[in-house]
């Protein structure tokens, strides 16, 4: 039976802290029609610094939650500007949040902002939460996004394909057919980022010019791949940002940009090893895309083609964006976001909390 498509926003900021993407999709949380509409809007430096005193559930998240909500309002707003729509046209607006800790060992994760007070300052629907129900029903809460990957996988006539997201942490989506098996790889950027930042004050590390002009010092590499029970735990499995310690030493800072770099390409081939069957083809998303030097070490260290997202006609900094709006429709047609075999749920489990609009101001 055919439904009719809704017209979502989905917003995402991730554990890079760089910023809100917003996008605008046209979905019944089956079919997809992207409209090629997103941003990203950036935050300043004070946000960034509050948001980053609040990771591992300390700092004033009060606060934080707030601002969150100001934020993703103000990038709402210039999404509608940008496509000449009224906030009336949209259905609704699914709203990830920020995390602040996940730690699914102990069945908690926390991802802040204020869905309330979005949809009273937008005007329109609001879905938030979408990871709790799932850790109700067993699962880790994450990842979130292969659903989504799944529905635009079916349209490129390759199998199996790993969808790869490099963020602060790497995930990867296998999908074969009907088959999909998703989990968390291991550091993504965030250690590599938090470096950079300690080291130049620089949020990250441009292309990755900086790692590409130091030396590898593998035995670091081998050490925590080889120690952290992690690398060879079944999927699907998930990881908090912070999840990982790096002892650098007094390397220099080209050194230990190479050196994290190294760790994140080598985590993504441990993860190969973990995989059904290997992929004739990965799609690379996310920030980390743009590390041209990173790429090159991915292709060094995967089986099958490496593309981007641009490769196979996908916008790489909408596509989770993008996802929380089919999640969003999803939730509210009471469709599954996350299966066994991606977050370790018992079940297909639904998920999200709706605010409405209008009863969004009478919610404390």
């Amino acid at each position: 039976m055919s439904t009719t498509l809704k017209t979502a926003i989905g917003l995402m900021s991730g554990t890079s802290l760089d910023g809100v993407d917003a996008a605008l999709l046209r979905t019944d949380g089956e079919v997809v029609e992207r409209t090629g509409q997103a941003l990203t809007l950036p935050y300043d430096a004070d946000t960034r610094s509050l948001l980053r005193a609040c990771l591992g559930g300390v700092g004033d998240v009060p606060m934080a939650s707030r601002l969150l909500a100001e934020r993703h309002a103000d990038a709402v707003g210039a999404l509608l500007d940008a496509a000449g729509m009224d906030a009336t046209e949209v259905d609704v607006i699914g709203f990830h949040g920020q995390t602040i800790a996940h730690r699914p060992g102990e069945g908690m994760t926390w991802q802040i902002g204020d869905g309330a007070r979005l949809a009273e300052l937008t005007g329109i629907d609001v879905v938030d939460d979408f990871r709790s129900r799932d850790m109700a029903a067993g699962g880790e809460g994450a990842p979130l996004a292969p659903l989504y990957h799944a529905a635009l996988v079916r349209d490129l006539g390759e199998s199996p394909v790993a969808v790869l997201n490099i963020g602060g942490v790497g995930n990867v989506t296998w999908i074969n057919g009907d088959a999909i098996l998703a989990f968390d790889t291991g550091p993504g950027g965030a250690l590599l980022d938090d470096w950079i930042l300690h080291r130049t004050g620089a949020p990250f590390d441009e292309a990755g010019v900086l790692a590409a002009e130091g030396r590898v010092h593998q035995d670091r590499v081998d050490a925590v791949l080889d120690s952290d029970p992690y690398f060879s735990r079944p999927a699907p499995k998930s990881l908090d940002r912070d999840a990982f310690s790096f002892d650098l030493g007094n390397l220099s800072t080209p050194d230990g940009a190479a050196t994290l770099l190294a760790l994140t390409a080598a985590s993504v081939a441990r993860a190969e090893d973990l995989l059904p069957d290997a992929p004739v083809c990965w799609i690379v998303c996310g920030g980390g895309r743009h590390n041209q030097t990173l790429l090159r070490a991915l292709a060094e260290c995967v089986s099958g083609t490496l593309k981007t997202a641009e490769d196979v006609g996908w916008d790489g900094d909408a596509l989770e964006a993008e996802a929380f709006a089919y999640l969003a429709v999803r939730s509210l047609r009471g469709l599954p976001l996350s299966l066994p075999t991606t977050t370790g749920c018992s079940a297909p489990v639904t998920g999200g909390a709706l605010h409405r609009a209008e009863t969004a101001g009478n919610q404390d």
